[in-house]
């Protein structure tokens, strides 16, 4: 006989896979994922549309993120669309909603399933990040390489702390996010000023990058990045 708080929680888990399913089925009918690639359509439906306008792409652009979107096209896209401040931020609000997706449905619905088919490389991935998590995802995040989703799975599916994961995560996106809305943005009104803010700040993420790169956990890092590149394989 099942308890009624398994009951419960089974229920829960399955409305949550219900309604993640029906709203990425809705942004794809309505081509949201294309649309987020446009600058000009962007820029259009935001002035067009007003808070609701947001609201619409904060929902899509994360969705974008949580099935493995590049987030650098979102913030190039939004900074072009409106400005490099104003789309730095929103596409970070967006990445940040795209990896608490991830990361969340990996922990409620799939981390059984992950554990089997990953169990040796989570229990890594688990040893290296359980402990000063924001410090080491935001390592992560700064470094070009590994993947953003996996990152998220991996952390949902094992006992890495949800509020380090965030942190981190928040703090190593903004740079980048930084970056390319400032490209796009400096493309987009054919302003040299912007774009050389965009270099400088990459930059400054380079050597901070390498900074922590070249710190007492570099080897912990290298480990977890080397997993990462087998897993993709």
């Amino acid at each position: 006989m099942i308890a009624p708080n398994n009951g419960l929680k089974r229920l829960a888990k399955a409305g949550v896979v219900v309604i993640i399913l029906l709203l990425l089925t809705w942004a794809v009918k309505e081509g949201w994922f294309e649309h987020l690639t446009d600058s000009n359509w962007v820029a259009r439906f935001v002035k067009t549309n007003g808070l609701y306008g947001w609201g619409i792409l904060l929902l899509a652009g994360g969705f974008f993120t949580a099935v493995g979107g590049p987030r650098q096209v979102i913030a190039f896209v939004f900074g072009f669309a409106i400005g490099g401040w104003q789309g730095a931020l929103y596409s970070t609000l967006a990445a940040l909603l795209g990896c608490a997706i991830s990361f969340y449905v990996a922990r409620l619905t799939f981390r059984s399933s992950l554990q089997r088919r990953f169990g040796r490389r989570l229990q890594k991935f688990e040893n290296l990040v359980i402990r000063n998590t924001w410090l080491k995802v935001l390592m992560i995040r700064l470094l070009p390489v590994g993947s953003n989703l996996l990152t998220n799975l991996f952390a949902g599916a094992t006992h890495v702390p949800a509020r380090g994961f965030m942190v981190g995560s928040t703090i190593g996106y903004l740079p980048q996010m930084l970056i390319f809305s400032f490209a796009g943005a400096g493309l987009g009104l054919s302003d040299h000023i912007q774009l050389s803010i965009s270099i400088v700040l990459f930059l400054v993420s380079s050597i901070i990058g390498a900074y922590l790169y070249r710190s007492r956990l570099q080897h912990q890092v290298d480990e977890l990045i080397t997993e990462d590149k087998e897993t993709v394989k």
